[in-house]
C-alpha cells in the first residue's frame, strides 16, 4: 500500500490503521493531529479509520511554549 506522508510517498506491506501508522511512526497520539484526504480524523476514530492505498495523510505535532 502506497500512500503519501506530508508530501512523501511511503510503502507500508499492509493496510493499516491511522492508529497503526501512528504506532509505526511511534508518535505520542496525544499530541498530535492527522488529517487524511483532508479531514481531521478525531483522536477517538483512530483504529477504526483505515487507510487505502493513495490516500494522503498529514500529521501534525502540537508544540508548547510560552
Amino acid at each position: 500500500m502506497k500512500i503519501v506522508l506530508n508530501g512523501e510517498e511511503k510503502t507500508f506491506i499492509k493496510s493499516l490503521s491511522v492508529a497503526d501508522l501512528v504506532g509505526e511512526l511511534k508518535l505520542d497520539s496525544r499530541k498530535i493531529a492527522v488529517e487524511c484526504n483532508l479531514e481531521i480524523v478525531p483522536s477517538c476514530d483512530y483504529s477504526s479509520v483505515f487507510l487505502n492505498n493513495g490516500d494522503k495523510i498529514e500529521i501534525v505535532h502540537f508544540i508548547g511554549g510560552g
